[in-house]
């Protein structure tokens, strides 16, 4: 039998900071740990294994995602679903209670360590890994003394060089040169590999990427990796013929996988990612293990993604028990790690979600009806929460609360958000015993209509001043007035700004509507005027909060205008449609 690195088994420091070993004497201001394991990929080509201290170790993980401070509450919970692994992304200084606690409760750590521009599509962090010597030096630097630090250990399994920086350069490089620096990248890797292995001859190094098309470059370029390690979700079943075809001679783990992320399924009717079900998602995690393991003897296991408690729209896409609530996808995982469930209380099972009316034109402010259908298996009673979360409009990943009001027979009524575009609306099953079913709808919010003829649309408009460029400017005054919900105008970021319309005759009008993008005014005035130099005011808001603004006025005049005095933002004036209704 050969070794892809032979690791000799070394005498651990007896006295060493971490955890407190059984029987061992601590010297004072000083914490005993017991010995590190000695772990290495054993076996021959398709014939491997992890060992730990020479017996067989199956990873059977997640990755972790509470604070550390937290650890003792968690990692109990983690040991009773199967879990022996964890991975994190980052160690340093803080890392330590989190070894100490994943030892004492049976769990090891994959500990990793963070690389611009990590993180895949979307990253930031460019770093030129041909000519910043500064960087790659002070990551070695603090790379190698936290292994230094850690490497006797019990709670490590193996070091972890950054996470999909090969795809993460796409963002900063291309043509020739994003290949330049993607060799340079795994170059920089397999110099940390060996420097790693110089100080802990006794754990493994890997390196994690996004997808299977970065390990040519792993090949050519890190040959002092042990294994290799690779994130990935609704395609993780074809990594095997992947690994077959490319004729690899290393084995792998599997760093992240679940169900199909955002990036992996249809957009839905209002062209957004469509969210699979809890039914799908549970599905999914059984999906990804059995192909995972489905690969003897060269995969060597998995730390699937995530055990989060963030109730976020990430969280609520992956999380295991988002807001510590227990989901069907956290059982399918206990279950496929081989844990009793038989005693376990069920979530509910959401079996459907409707809007009722037409979800691509939800009129801001007003009723908006669900209807859903959910059963609990264990019988429990089930209550409802309706929230919100703006993802797709903002990028901002917070769920808003919705009230809602349950009508009976698993309608739920709740106010449409105030603000247009396309929102994502999240209703929760909870059954009391500290489970929860999800279930998700988009739908497009659309300023409400008015009764009467807009004055305004398509007439001169004038401002204080306007951005020429940037993002989607030019952001014009006629922008405002076009009647279109995807341009705007916007201002300088600076008090006041004005807009104004010029209606071509003197004209009464009854009503007004602003529509807002998120830099929107706290503070304004409706004025009127016959000459657009004398202003008379027809309506103040003191207390302005975006969203669309309705309400009825009586004014006459040929120029109309919106006279900012107090922004709601760090930013300028934006405003999608001023409406001026006759």
């Amino acid at each position: 039998m050969t070794r892809i690195r032979t690791a000799p088994r070394r005498i651990a420091a007896p006295l060493a900071a971490g955890l407190l070993a059984a029987g061992a004497l601590a010297l004072p201001g000083q914490r005993a740990h017991a010995a590190g394991s000695v772990v290495e990929v054993a076996g021959t080509q398709g014939d491997w294994r992890l060992t730990v201290d020479g017996q067989p170790y199956q990873i059977k993980g997640l990755t972790w995602g509470p604070a550390i401070a937290d650890a003792e509450r968690y990692l109990p919970d983690l040991r009773s679903m199967g879990v022996n692994t964890i991975r994190t992304w980052g160690t340093d200084a803080t890392s330590e209670p989190l070894f100490d606690s994943a030892a004492a409760h049976g769990i090891k750590v994959i500990a990793g360590f963070w690389l611009q521009p990590g993180g895949g599509p979307g990253s930031g962090g460019c770093v030129n890994y041909r000519t910043d010597t500064a960087y790659k030096d002070q990551m070695a630097a603090e790379f190698t003394k936290w292994v230094s630090a850690y490497k006797d250990h019990p709670g490590v399994l193996m070091w972890n060089v950054g996470n999909e920086s090969v795809l993460g350069l796409q963002n900063c490089y291309s043509g020739d040169e994003l290949e330049r620096q993607r060799d340079a990248y795994t170059t920089f890797v397999n110099d940390i590999a060996k420097k790693v292995h110089a100080i802990d001859p006794g754990h493994p190094v890997t390196s994690t990427d996004a997808w299977t098309g970065a390990w040519p470059y792993y090949r050519r370029n890190a040959p002092d990796l042990d294994l290799y390690a690779v994130n990935s979700y609704n395609a993780v079943c074809d990594i095997k013929a992947t690994w077959e075809q490319g004729g690899y001679t290393k084995p792998y783990i599997v760093t992240e996988t679940g169900p199909a992320g955002e990036w992996e399924v249809p957009d839905d009717s209002n062209g957004v990612p469509e969210e699979p079900t809890d039914q799908a998602k549970a599905a999914g995690y059984a999906k990804a293990w059995n192909c995972v393991t489905g690969h003897e003897g060269v995969a060597l296991g998995a730390t699937m993604f995530h055990y989060g408690t963030e109730d976020d729209f990430g969280g609520v896409w992956f999380n295991l028990l988002p807001g510590g609530q227990k989901r069907l996808s956290y059982y399918a995982v206990k279950k496929a790690y081989g844990a009793d469930t038989s005693r376990d209380n069920s979530p509910p099972v959401v079996s459907s979600l409707a809007v009722e009316g037409d979800a691509a034109k939800v009129e801001a402010g007003r009723d908006l009806t669900l209807a859903v259908r959910a059963t609990d298996p264990d019988g429990d009673a089930i209550s409802y929460q309706v929230l919100g979360g703006t993802m797709y409009l903002d990028k901002d990943k917070r769920l808003i609360p919705l009230p809602a009001t349950d009508l009976g027979g698993g309608r739920l009524r709740v106010t449409a958000p105030d603000r247009p575009g396309v929102w994502k609306v999240y209703v929760k099953a909870t059954d009391g015993k500290g489970n929860v079913g999800i279930e998700t709808r988009s739908v497009r919010v659309v300023p409400p209509a008015v009764n009467g003829t807009n004055a305004a649309l398509g007439r001169p408009a004038t401002a204080s001043s306007y951005q020429t460029g940037g993002g989607d400017c030019p952001c014009t005054p006629a922008n405002a007035v076009d009647g279109r919900a995807d341009t705007r105008w916007a201002t300088d970021w600076s008090d006041p700004q004005w807009l104004q319309v010029d209606l071509g005759a003197s004209t009464s009008f009854t009503h007004v509507q602003l529509v807002w993008e998120s830099a929107y005014a706290k503070a304004y005035t409706i004025q009127t005027s016959d000459d657009g130099n004398s202003w008379r005011t027809v309506r103040e808001v003191t207390d302005g909060n975006g969203g669309v603004d309705d309400f009825d006025v009586s004014g006459t005049g040929r120029y109309v205008r919106v006279h900012g005095t107090a922004r709601g933002t760090g930013y300028g004036y934006s405003l999608y449609e001023f409406g001026v209704y006759r």
